[in-house]
């Protein structure tokens, strides 16, 4: 028999001055429910739990709310197709069974309108149970469908569900990264991760177009935070792990074709990074774009624009930008001239100091490794890696002087540059023009490597000996600078505060034991203690 009454949930809330509620045994409302239709107002109970103040209340009630409309998604006991008006249900003639399953499905879309709700609430627990619980009501309805869906395309897979769940978690005004975390389990299912990048895009396009492309940082936090959790697949044999499995028709569906995962990954990619992005994101995407974007595009290149844009910002972002440069020019026959003369124009004081230090000297490296560079090139590198080097910390100047060594073995035509003739005594000016931005313009094959014949003299003794190689003749074999890398001054200190650890340096004929007595009574005999 269908339910006779409808009940609102806010209006059935109890009064403050009624005292605490009777605890509520979930297991036997659920069952109650499961069992007869004439249980099925006890639905607005488990319901109104779900606004309790309580959290374990509220856990309780989500818990239960999964295991009802689970069974019932199982069943076919809700109603499918267009859903009329609750008022047109009453009044309608419909029967019983159709009264019944329009009665629970309007409930069920109440529960779910409550669970998008808890996903912003204070506590993690009933946020990540909320969640947990829509994703299994979304495997529910891909096996059970509620809705007349087009089988053409998407087949049976609950796309509102899942867009209604990620315009959530891509909240405004609140961090949501734990959380976005905690649902990092369910992007690992092919289709959910399918859906979910097409779902971020046109949230991404309805966020970002109210605000005229304004920067968000709460939210863009909370879109790269989604974004970067999203493990792409490299071979179509590895799409096997589906939240809904479409039968027969799986092998025409979109979400298990690898070229389709590779365009909506790049479509929501270029969505988001279209828009200005704070200053603090740029350095965050530019460091994984390299492995974790750009081998996942159906077209690199398109990224052209960004790389660019990100490289005129300065500093260590532009460091950052060159990397993925360097990959769309090698792997991908990009054309892009003035890459090395960017460059070159980075190499500035402030390199040595910036945070991503290492990583541009590997990269660097890896740039200047071909020996088809011309020889001008080199050697206007090396002459200004030799300038930068008088003012350099001793840590970097143990990676920069065998990196300078290893540009000469190279390239044999650059060691004019440690052969020049000396002028003994006599003061020459040096032609090289430090100031030059174009490094075939700069005249360093007309100087010499005289900077580093001054290290020689550093206070530092590693530097000093590190220095003193160039005067020897440099071996073939190039020097390993990947360990140097990563050294910083508090390494230098410890290393040498060990080894004068290890050796006996005598200070005193007598060693003093105590301030004012030993070695002679010092203090007695020039100041009068009487």
């Amino acid at each position: 028999m269908a339910p006779t009454k409808k009940r609102n949930v806010s209006a059935d809330k109890t009064s403050a001055d009624s005292g605490k509620k009777a605890k509520i045994d979930f297991d036997s409302k659920v069952e109650g429910i499961i069992e007869s239709r004439k249980h099925a107002n006890d639905v607005f109970d488990i319901l109104e739990c779900l606004q309790s103040d309580r959290e374990k209340e509220v856990v309780a009630a989500v818990s239960a709310c999964s295991k009802l409309f689970c069974c019932l998604l199982e069943k076919r006991a809700m109603f499918v197709g267009k859903l009329p008006q609750e008022e047109d249900v009453l009044t309608g003639s419909h029967s019983a069974d159709e009264k019944y399953g329009m009665f629970m499905r309007h409930r069920y879309s109440s529960c779910v309108e409550m669970l998008l709700e808890l996903l912003s609430h204070e506590s993690h627990q009933v946020k990540e149970a909320a969640l947990c619980c829509l994703m299994k009501f979304a495997a529910g309805e891909g096996q059970r469908p509620l809705e007349d869906l087009d089988w053409s395309e998407h087949y049976s897979f609950p796309r509102e569900l899942i867009q209604a769940v990620v315009d959530r978690l891509l909240c405004k005004s609140t961090d949501t990264s734990l959380l976005i975390s905690r649902f990092q389990e369910f992007l690992e299912m092919e289709d959910v991760r399918f859906y979910v990048m097409s779902a971020v895009r046109e949230n991404l396009g309805k966020v970002m177009d109210r605000s005229r492309g304004a920067v968000l940082p709460v939210y863009q936090n909370n879109v790269f935070a989604l974004l970067s959790n999203i493990n792409m697949p490299s071979k179509e044999a590895e799409l096997t792990n589906f939240l809904v499995k479409q039968e027969a028709k799986q092998e025409d569906w979109k979400a298990a074709k690898l070229n389709e995962h590779k365009r909506a990954f790049e479509r929501m990619w270029l969505g988001f990074l279209k828009y200005k992005l704070p200053s603090n994101m740029y350095k965050k995407v530019l460091v994984i774009l390299h492995d974790s974007i750009l081998p996942h595009m159906s077209k690199p290149t398109l990224m052209i624009d960004f790389l660019t844009a990100a490289y005129e910002v300065g500093g260590a972002i532009s460091l950052l930008a060159l990397n993925g440069l360097f990959v769309l020019i090698h792997q991908h026959n990009l054309d892009y001239p003035d890459f090395y003369k960017k460059l070159y124009n980075l190499l500035e004081p402030s390199v040595f100091h910036v945070k991503y230090r290492a990583r541009f000297f590997h990269l660097a490296n890896l740039f200047l490794s071909s020996s088809h560079l011309p020889v001008y090139l080199v050697a206007a590198f090396a002459k200004r890696l030799a300038r930068l080097a008088l003012t350099a910390p001793p840590a970097p100047l143990l990676m920069l002087l065998p990196f300078i060594y290893n540009l000469i073995r190279r390239h044999p035509s650059s060691r004019v540059l440690i052969h020049r003739p000396s002028t003994g005594d006599e003061a020459v000016e040096d032609p090289y023009l430090m100031d030059e931005e174009d490094p075939a313009q700069c005249r360093a094959l007309e100087s010499s490597l005289w900077e580093i014949k001054t290290l020689q003299k550093h206070f530092h003794p590693d530097v000093a000996k590190a220095a003193m190689l160039i005067s020897a003749p440099l071996s073939e074999q190039e020097d390993d600078i990947s360990e140097l890398l990563e050294i910083t001054t508090y390494e230098l200190m410890e290393r040498d505060l060990k080894e004068t650890q290890t050796k006996s340096v005598p200070l005193e004929f007598e060693l003093a034991t105590q301030l004012l007595q030993g070695g002679g009574r010092v203090l007695g005999q020039h100041f009068c203690l009487d």
